[in-house]
């Protein structure tokens, strides 16, 4: 693979991260509002809101690795009503705007609770289009191993399993700084955590078994499609065997078996290993999506190509 593919590959992975992250983080905060107030629902996620906005900042300029001339970007959003790639770029980049806009608001506190909370919702609904857009670029008649709306559920599903256990180690890591600098809400804050890892290791579960669903059924997708589809699967069975099959694995042990202990854990008063469990969850998961986006762009095969 070249220079700009990798681009590619840190630039979706990062960019649904953020997007998912922001979706998990929102509601985490509407829950643990309606439960210990907006003050401790604004102490839980704020710190987090720097971890999301980095993560899409690198992600947009891993964006321009791929671009042959970075100097001519804007030039891509020229044809909106006749090219994915430019519907992806405009929703990327006003999803971008809109979230550092939030931070804004939220961090400073500028305006009414409820004024950030239709921004962050008009975020939210941004960034879910934006990696719907995302995922139709790939879906073209030329490239069959591709051209699937099996495309879209697993960008979806990536997008989701990544933001669950990314919040879940951000908000491990915040609670610890909490803990440190404002030991007065220590308890109520440990207290809110241990009740979203609960939900988090669930949806964890969940959305690793919607991929264990899907694999399957994609793999016979393209054994029974053209001859194209056909050869992305003899190449994914031969010498990217080992990247899909390792990729397989991580996913199952962060997503599922860590999962289950990141439950566990997080019943129980203490908390010894839930940072451990949360952040090693995260790292297997991440590398499985890198893994999968490596395997998803290695193996297309072209018809005419």
């Amino acid at each position: 693979m070249n220079t700009q593919e990798w681009a590619l590959i840190i630039f979706t992975i990062l960019t649904e991260m953020s997007v998912g992250s922001f979706l998990v983080l929102g509601t985490v905060h509407f829950f643990v509002e309606r439960k210990a107030g907006l003050k401790e629902a604004d102490r839980m996620s704020d710190g987090v809101l720097i971890a999301i906005v980095v993560a899409l900042g690198l992600g947009m300029l891993a964006s321009l690795f791929h671009l042959g001339n970075p100097l001519n970007a804007y030039k891509a959003v020229t044809n909106i009503g006749g090219s994915a790639l430019s519907r992806e770029i405009l929703s990327g980049v006003t999803f971008a705007v809109l979230a550092l806009l939030f931070v804004a608001l939220q961090w400073f506190k500028v305006g009414s609770a409820r004024l950030r909370d239709v921004v962050a919702l008009v975020t939210a609904v941004v960034g879910v289009v934006f990696v719907y857009f995302q995922s139709r670029i790939y879906m073209l008649a030329t490239q069959p191993s591709w051209n699937t709306p099996l495309t879209t559920v697993t960008f979806y599903a990536s997008t989701l399993l990544l933001g669950v256990l990314a919040i879940g180690a951000a908000l491990v890591a915040n609670c610890a700084v909490i803990q440190r600098k404002n030991p007065d809400c220590a308890e109520t804050q440990s207290k809110m955590l241990r009740g979203a890892i609960r939900w988090i290791a669930i949806a964890s579960i969940f959305l690793c078994g919607i991929q264990i669903i899907v694999t399957p059924i994609y793999l016979a997708y393209l054994g029974t499609g053209p001859a194209a589809a056909q050869a992305s699967l003899a190449k994914m069975a031969g010498e990217f065997n080992l990247a899909f099959i390792l990729r397989m694995v991580l996913g199952f042990l962060g997503a599922v078996v860590l999962a289950v202990f990141l439950y566990q854990n997080a019943t129980t008063s203490g908390q010894k290993f839930l940072g451990k469990l949360a952040y090693g969850a995260f790292a297997l998961v991440l590398i499985a999506e890198v893994l999968a986006r490596f395997v998803f762009y290695a193996t297309h095969v072209g018809i005419g190509i």
